[in-house]
C-alpha cells in the first residue's frame, strides 16, 4: 500500500520531487517575505517613529501615511 503511493505507477520520482521542490520554494518564500517585512516596518518604525506630535498629525491626514500609519501602534 504504502510503496504504490509513493511509486504512483512509476511516476512517483516526479510527483515527489516536484512537491518537494514547490513546498520547499514556497517555504522558502515565506521565510524571506517575512523577513523582509520585519526589516521594512523596523525603518519605518526608526524613521517615523520619533515624530513630534505636530508632524504626526500632518503625516496622518495624508492619504497614503494614513494607511501606513493604521499598522504602527507607537506614533
Amino acid at each position: 500500500m504504502i510503496n504504490e503511493i509513493i511509486s504512483m505507477n512509476g511516476y512517483g520520482a516526479y510527483v515527489w520531487s516536484a512537491f518537494s521542490f514547490t513546498l520547499i520554494s514556497f517555504t522558502t518564500l515565506y521565510f524571506v517575505t517575512k523577513l523582509h517585512l520585519l526589516k521594512e516596518q523596523k525603518r519605518f518604525a526608526a524613521k517615523f517613529g520619533s515624530l513630534n506630535e505636530d508632524n504626526a498629525r500632518v503625516a496622518r491626514l495624508q492619504s497614503i501615511n494614513r494607511e501606513i500609519l493604521s499598522n504602527t501602534s507607537n506614533i
